[in-house]
């Protein structure tokens, strides 16, 4: 199976770090951050990454070639950076079949091989990986929506969160994902949401499938995360 890792961001957040590296090559617990991504995810049998790179994105490139340990890496430019769902699609043509997509400033321990493999037994259209947070932190990006405690849609970022679970930076999907995401208006923040492409399909009625989180995923957006990052690997090891 072929994965998609989303690294063209500027990381403002991680200033000065990102002043002269992209996000994607800060270490965490003594390794960049893609590295973690892509060590995940060839645990998981990921037999072909398609990189996304756009801010310094000639040093992603550099520092790691055309293979990660004998998997090939193709890299997609996303020149302008309009959001993840933007950055998905820019992936779209170098992928053939059902794809797993990795954020590529998550690093974690996750079950990744038994997500895919429930995507494959369901034959499903997209499988999100379900945490629950607080409402604060629910409120600060996608959120599922409930029927019956059913997830039923995504919303991005409202300012009164229908529920406190949200889904975490690793899917599964088919590539009727694309398609999705040509629907896709840019947002009131101007970039074209995963979010949205995401909730078409639920709209849709298309299968989309919800895993419990089990272990752990760290969005790693500031100096406190690369500490808390480490902390947390440090313990796994």
């Amino acid at each position: 199976m072929q994965a998609i890792v989303p690294a063209a961001g500027r990381g403002t957040r991680l200033r000065p770090l990102t002043d002269d590296r992209p996000k994607g090559l800060v270490e965490v617990a003594g390794k960049p951050i893609l590295t973690h991504c892509f060590e995940s995810l060839l645990a998981a049998g990921i037999d072909e990454i398609v990189v996304v790179v756009g801010y310094r994105g000639e040093d992603i490139v550099d520092y790691y070639g055309d293979d990660f340990r004998g998997v090939p890496l193709t890299y997609a430019w996303q020149e302008e950076q309009l959001g993840l769902g933007h950055a998905v699609s820019a992936a779209g043509a170098y992928v053939s079949d059902d794809v797993v997509v990795w954020n590529g400033d998550n690093v974690g321990d996750v079950n990744l091989s038994g997500m895919v493999e429930h995507h494959r037994r369901t034959d499903a259209e997209t499988t999100l990986l379900m945490d629950e947070v607080s409402r604060d932190r629910a409120a600060e990006g996608a959120v599922f929506v409930l029927d019956d405690g059913e997830p039923v849609g995504l919303v991005e970022k409202p300012d009164e969160p229908p529920s406190t679970l949200i889904p975490r930076g690793v899917y599964v999907f088919s590539e009727r994902i694309f398609d999705a995401l040509t629907g896709v208006e840019p947002s009131a923040r101007g970039e074209y949401e995963l979010t949205d492409a995401i909730d078409g399909l639920f709209d849709e009625e298309a299968r989309v499938e919800v895993v419990d989180l089990e272990g752990w995923l760290l969005n790693v957006n500031t100096a406190v995360d690369v500490t808390e990052g480490t902390r947390r690997i440090g313990a796994s090891e």
